[in-house]
């Protein structure tokens, strides 16, 4: 786990490398942020960050919503991905709660066109479903707002397991 000093300190190259994955498949947010050091903290990290997803053209933020993966999902995962899912319990599933989730996961994305996002690490499976339920009801508008913000969630967690203070 590298110290922020150390971060601060890399290539603009190597600093994008690193912080790559903490936006799923997104490493267009680290190298945006680049420039921006010398970070004085974790959490300015994160609001930069932030701001520059924020910031971006909509076509890019529902680039980097799509680059999330469905939950219970066929697709191969990032090992930050695997983990979180894991943690939450999704890959324990029963037979009726896999299909339940894949059937949310096809509504969700029939309404919205792209996958229902939501902070793993600090929800649950049994969460999860009946936060399907409520988001169904929201207009595209308040789940691509929701969206960013659980996934603004999933990378202040993935800075603190990246960045040393």
């Amino acid at each position: 786990m590298p110290k922020l000093a150390k971060l601060n300190a890399l290539g603009a190259e190597e600093f994008t490398r690193i912080m790559g994955p903490v936006f799923e498949h997104s490493p267009w947010v680290a190298e945006r942020a680049a420039p921006q050091r010398p970070f004085a903290s974790r959490d300015e990290v994160h609001s930069s960050m932030c701001r520059i997803v924020e910031e971006a053209a909509e076509i890019e933020k529902l680039a980097l919503i799509r680059a999330h993966p469905d939950l219970v999902g066929r697709a191969a995962l990032t090992p930050a991905s695997q983990a979180e899912q894991t943690h939450a319990g999704l890959t324990m599933l029963s037979d009726i709660e896999k299909t339940k989730f894949q059937d949310y996961n096809r509504a969700y994305r029939a309404q919205f066109d792209f996958p229902f996002v939501i902070c793993a690490r600090m929800s649950d499976k049994q969460a999860m479903l009946e936060a399907f339920v409520v988001r169904l009801e929201n207009t595209r508008e308040q789940e691509l707002e929701t969206a960013l913000t659980e996934i603004f969630k999933i990378a202040k967690l993935r800075l603190a397991d990246l960045i040393d203070e």
